[in-house]
């Protein structure tokens, strides 16, 4: 496997090399992003970042956010059932049984994940996001605590000059549905996104059904020639079911049953197993120039969320309202001939107050109260970055960040307390050579920070653990970027080490209830790499319009230090949760009139599901295959219908399993081969 993998991206390499040379006579595109603040070519910003255009979005299938974001090296995305996700950038899930932690997620300049840690992903549709920018590794020097990652998901795009609007509407197996609606309403100054979608699933599994009603507003409001106005707002209705994890028994006998009852507890079923979830989030941000090369940004943004999720042994309703502060200026040197330079300095606060009620689940119906506890977070860092470009070969960064973390707890009819961790710094040095004009190398040293979520101070288990010690670790990372004229060939390749210390990991009491622990570290040494190679260019007149290829391999080489649990030593075990091997390989052809085929196959290896490694999720292909029409009507009308296959090899998997699991319930079987279709109509 190793060796193919090899292969490809040696031949696609060398292809990209023969591109670069007979297309010497054309200037080459430069491709930017805006990944540290502002916008910056992607091929020497001295980082491994990887992207998704509005394109690479919507070629997926519309009913999930996850084949999409795996295609970006380092990035596993799960979903366990409809609508859990699960992310992980560069890592275990060992801290996220549901849910999203130890990664921050950005709408824009507005904070999706709350103070607490928590980011619920899952309430987005696909169609109002523009493009993702994810920062994998810890980048907390201008983002804040994090050892995981950064996802950048941009709600805006580009100023468009000419309004649109979009009605679409997709079905697939398990009685799917989904409609949407997009408007943009476009002038000189001012584009205002509108996006509704309606969104239904039945579920491969028992227990499974999805419903989530979706709405949300962007402006972006130029006023004048030094300033510009941002305001969000979204509304979230997500019901989804949840049915369990399953022995490996009862996922070869029957993998879509939902977990059954046990001697001593109920099944999912029976209690009505379930997440709802209630958002409404809302922001303002106002960019202005108040000299020619001082500019400032300031964001306010406030959410509010009403959480319930009836379980097997309790019935848990939160109750959490965050509100945040981001301002920063950026002073830029004028440019000259060997140097240009920039100056940020700024900070972030954030305050999330949760009130969190546990009820026994008697059937689906709430009982009496079991416990109760008021947490108020906060979060709080200041950070500063230092950008040059010298000689215009030479790309240097230095930022650094201040942070803060501390929360107070009140248990109803028990205790209170508070929790204040010491502030810690967060450097980051990076630096970007670019050899030639289109190939550099770059080099990051950074450390990770992360510090215990919500959800981990106050587990299932009602318990508040008040010791839990934020994880810390440092991370080296080399890389390079290659593209060849035109940018027909591109890869994009990082070898990074993180060495991370206090590692929480989680622990499950015989009913099922969780805690969590620091444990030991973890050494994880990995390999990303993303090639593409544009085969045929884009054109009128050939049979084949366009033909392009490409790939997006991890190797990961994750292993656990100084860990013990009890008498056991699980020092030198493979790292819960993470394949060695993960390549995913995209093939997109155009046709004449308007017709295209879209083909992705994702490798995994097998997967370590507990912390002894004594069981694991065997390896599996996954083809997806989706071929349309897209029919321009007019000159502002176009009808595009496509249908397409999921899992075409019929595997049998689990798209997230659940590790460390007790009695064995690590499974939660995906669909098997299915199908999706749908139109959609711009005008």
């Amino acid at each position: 496997m190793y060796k193919n993998f090899i292969f490809f991206i040696f031949t696609l390499l060398c292809a990209g090399s023969a591109s670069a040379q007979t297309d010497t006579s054309k200037n080459l595109h430069e491709v930017t992003i805006k990944a540290y603040l502002s916008q910056q070519p992607l091929l020497t910003v001295p980082a491994a970042v990887g992207s998704l255009d509005t394109r690479e979005l919507q070629i997926q299938s519309s009913f999930s956010l996850v084949p999409a974001m795996n295609t970006i090296s380092g990035v596993r995305m799960e979903e366990r059932s409809p609508g859990s996700y699960r992310l992980s950038i560069r890592g275990s899930l060992l801290r996220s049984p549901f849910g999203i932690r130890n990664v921050k997620i950005y709408m824009d300049e507005f904070s999706l994940t709350d103070a607490g840690g928590n980011t619920y992903l899952n309430l987005l549709d696909l169609n109002a996001i523009q493009n993702i920018t994810v920062l994998r590794g810890p980048d907390g020097s201008l983002y804040g605590a994090n050892s995981g990652g950064v996802v950048l998901i941009d709600p805006f795009g580009a100023h468009q000059h000419q309004s649109t609007a979009s009605v679409g509407f997709d079905a697939g197996s398990y009685n799917s549905y989904r409609e949407n609606i997009v408007l943009k309403e476009a002038s000189k100054n001012n584009q205002l996104n509108l996006s509704q979608s309606w969104q239904h699933s039945d579920g491969y599994r028992q227990n499974s059904a999805l419903t989530r009603k979706f709405i949300q507003a962007a402006d972006n409001f130029i006023y004048s020639a030094k300033g510009q106005l941002k305001a969000l707002f979204l509304y979230s209705d997500l019901d989804y079911q949840t049915p369990g994890g399953l022995t490996l028994a009862q996922f070869l006998q029957k993998p879509e049953a939902a977990r059954p009852a046990t001697a001593t507890l109920p099944g999912v079923i029976e209690q009505h197993a379930a997440v709802y979830n209630k958002t409404v989030f809302g922001g303002v941000s106002n960019e202005a120039f108040y000299l020619p090369n001082l500019k400032h940004v300031v964001s306010v943004y406030g959410m509010h969320t009403n959480f319930d999720n009836p379980y097997i042994t309790n019935e848990e309703v939160r109750l959490e309202n965050t509100v945040g502060l981001r301002t920063y200026f950026e002073l830029s040197g004028n440019p000259k001939e060997n140097l240009d330079w920039k100056f940020n300095l700024g900070t972030e606060l954030q305050q999330t107050r949760s009130n969190i009620n546990n009820y026994d689940n008697n059937k689906g119906t709430r009982g009496n109260l079991q416990a109760a506890s008021n947490i108020l977070t906060k979060q709080s860092f200041y950070f500063s970055r230092f950008a040059a470009t010298i000689l215009k070969k030479i790309h240097a960064e230095a930022a650094l960040s201040l942070n803060n973390y501390q929360y107070d707890f009140t248990d109803v009819g028990s205790a209170a307390g508070n929790n204040r961790f010491k502030p810690v710094l967060m450097p980051r040095l990076a630096l970007s050579y670019q050899v030639t004009q289109s190939f550099a190398w770059r080099a990051t040293v950074s450390r990770g920070y992360s510090t215990p979520s919500t959800a981990e101070v106050r587990p299932s288990s009602n318990i508040i653990n008040n010791s839990l010690q934020a994880e810390k670790g440092w991370n080296y990372e080399l890389g390079f970027r290659r593209q060849s004229q035109n940018t027909r060939f591109n890869m994009d390749a990082s070898v990074f080490y993180y060495r991370l210390n206090n590692a929480i990991v989680r622990r499950l009491n015989d009913d099922g209830t969780e805690f969590y622990l620091n444990a030991g570290g973890t050494n994880q040494l990995g390999l990303e790499a993303r090639t593409s190679y544009q085969f045929i260019k884009p054109n009128e007149t050939d049979f084949l319009r366009s033909l392009k290829l490409s790939n997006s391999l991890a190797l990961s080489k994750f292993r656990f230090r100084d860990y013990f649990n009890a008498t056991n030593n699980y020092s030198g075990n493979k790292l819960t949760g993470v394949p060695n091997v993960v390549s995913v390989s995209q093939l997109d052809i155009a046709f004449p009139a308007g017709t295209y085929f879209f083909a992705q196959h994702n490798y995994t290896s097998k997967i370590p599901l507990n912390d002894e490694n004594l069981a694991f999720a065997k390896a599996y292909h996954l083809v997806r295959l989706k071929a349309g029409w897209n029919k321009s009507l007019s000159q502002k009308t176009s009808l595009n219908i496509y249908a397409g296959i999921d899992n075409l090899l019929n595997q049998h998997y689990s798209l997230g399993n659940d590790l460390n699991a007790v009695g064995n319930r690590f499974y939660n079987a995906a669909p098997l081969r299915n199908w999706f279709a749908g139109v959609n109509v711009q005008f």
